[in-house]
C-alpha cells in the first residue's frame, strides 16, 4: 500500500444552509439510538440466559430450541456492536457531546472486542481514497464474497472458532505492543495505517487491548466463581456468533462495483430498509450518502438522500430486492473477475474512469 492520495470526488451539489442543517449534531437523537441497543443486548441476554436456566432444569427438545433461539436473536443483534455502532460512533456524529460519543464507543467496542482506534486510522484512509487500488487496504475489489460455501453459511448462522482465535491471537500481540497478526485488517494494512513512528496510536491500542483483555477475564472470572459461567456465552462472546444479518446488510457497500473511481456513486451502494435492519445497522444502507458528506450523522442520511435524489443512482428497498440484483453480479464478477457493474447516473450515462469510458448498463 502507497501513502493516501488527494482525489478529486465528485460530490451533489447541496445548498450551503441545508448541509449545515444536516450535519447538526443531537445528544437526544444519540441516546435515542444507542441507549435502546444496549437494552435490547440486556433484554434478549436476559431471556437467553432464562432459557439455559430452563434447559438445565428440564434438558427437552423444547427447552433446547428455546435456548438456541434466545441465542440466534442475541448474536443476531450483538453482532452489529462493533463495526456498525462502533463506526458511527468512531466518525464521532451521532452526539452533539463529544464526551458521549466517546463513552458509547468504548461501551460498544469493548462488547465486540473491536479496536477503534485502529479502526478510525483505517477508516479516515478507506473514506480518503475509497476503493482505489494500493491506497485502500480497508476495501479491496472485487471483494470476491463467496455465500454459497457451506463454510460461510454455518459461520453466519452459528459461530466460527477461526474468527475467535485469530482475534484472541491479534489482542494478545496488541497488548504487547505487537501488531502483526491479522485482527479485523490484515497486519501489514494496520501497520502502515499506523506506522511504528506513531507511538501515540500504538500506545492507545495497547492500553486499549490490556483493558478488553482483563476486563473480560474479570467478568468471565467472576460469572465463574457465582456459578453464572453461561453468562461468558452471553455477555463475553455474544458478539462473535449469529453474524448473518450484519453480513447481509453491510456486504453490498462495495461489492462488485467500480475500483479506481473518483465518484462514490460509482463505488459505494445504497439500498433502502425497514426500520428495524435500519436501526440495528444505524443506517449505513445509505451508502453513497454517507460517503459524500461523512459529517452528516447517520439519523440525517436519509433527509441527505432526499435532498441530492436528483443526482443519485436508483436504489433496491429492502434487502431481499438488494440481493436479487447483487447476486448476479457476483456471478458474472465470479466468471470475469475484470467485471465491474455501473449504475445509470442521472448527470450523464457516460463516465471516465482513469482511460477508459464505461457506459452506464441501465441505459442500455
Amino acid at each position: 500500500m502507497n501513502a493516501p492520495i488527494k482525489i478529486n470526488w465528485y460530490r451533489c451539489k447541496l445548498e450551503q444552509p441545508l448541509l449545515s442543517q444536516l450535519m447538526r449534531k443531537s445528544d437526544a437523537r444519540g441516546f435515542a439510538q444507542a441507549i435502546p441497543q444496549l437494552l435490547l443486548f440486556a433484554i434478549t441476554g436476559t431471556l437467553a440466559y432464562l432459557a439455559f436456566r430452563q434447559f438445565e432444569l428440564s434438558h427437552g427438545p423444547w427447552a433446547l430450541l428455546l435456548l438456541l433461539l434466545a441465542l440466534f436473536f442475541h448474536g443476531t443483534h450483538a453482532s452489529f456492536f462493533g463495526g456498525i455502532a462502533g463506526h458511527e460512533l468512531g466518525h464521532k456524529t451521532p452526539f452533539a457531546t463529544q464526551f458521549w460519543n466517546a463513552f458509547f464507543l468504548r461501551i460498544f467496542s469493548f462488547l465486540s472486542w473491536f479496536d477503534y482506534t485502529g479502526y478510525r486510522a483505517s477508516h479516515i484512509r478507506h473514506h480518503q481514497a475509497t476503493t482505489h487500488t494500493d491506497h485502500d487496504g480497508e476495501v479491496v475489489l472485487p471483494q470476491g464474497l463467496d455465500w454459497h460455501g457451506i463454510k460461510f453459511v454455518l459461520g453466519a448462522l452459528t459461530f466460527s472458532p477461526t474468527n475467535l482465535f485469530k482475534l484472541l491471537r491479534f489482542w494478545i500481540g496488541a497488548a504487547t505492543g505487537n501488531l502483526r497478526h491479522d485482527g479485523f485488517f490484515k497486519a501489514r494494512w494496520l501497520q502502515q495505517v499506523i506506522p511504528e513512528s506513531n507511538t501515540e496510536l500504538r500506545r492507545e491500542i495497547r492500553q486499549w487491548a490490556r483493558i478488553v483483555l482483563l476486563g473480560h477475564l474479570a467478568l468471565a472470572a467472576i460469572f465463574i466463581t457465582t456459578g453464572h459461567w453461561f453468562l461468558i456465552i452471553i455477555v463475553n462472546l455474544g458478539s462473535f456468533y449469529c453474524g448473518w444479518l450484519v453480513h447481509l446488510c453491510a456486504a453490498p457497500q462495495h461489492v462488485g462495483l467500480c475500483p479506481n473511481a473518483p465518484d462514490f456513486r460509482l463505488c459505494c451502494r445504497t439500498y433502502t430498509c425497514g426500520w428495524l435492519p435500519g436501526f440495528l445497522y444505524w443506517n449505513m444502507q445509505y451508502h453513497v450518502e454517507h460517503h459524500m458528506f461523512p459529517a452528516v450523522p447517520f439519523y440525517n442520511l436519509p433527509r441527505l438522500r432526499a435532498a441530492l435524489l436528483h443526482d443519485l443512482p436508483p436504489a433496491p428497498h429492502g434487502l431481499w430486492a438488494t440481493w436479487q440484483e447483487l447476486l448476479p453480479i457476483m456471478r458474472r464478477q465470479r466468471e470475469d473477475p475484470k467485471y465491474v457493474f455501473v449504475p445509470h447516473l442521472p448527470s450523464n450515462d457516460g463516465i471516465l474512469i482513469g482511460d477508459e469510458s464505461i457506459r452506464s448498463e441501465a441505459a442500455h
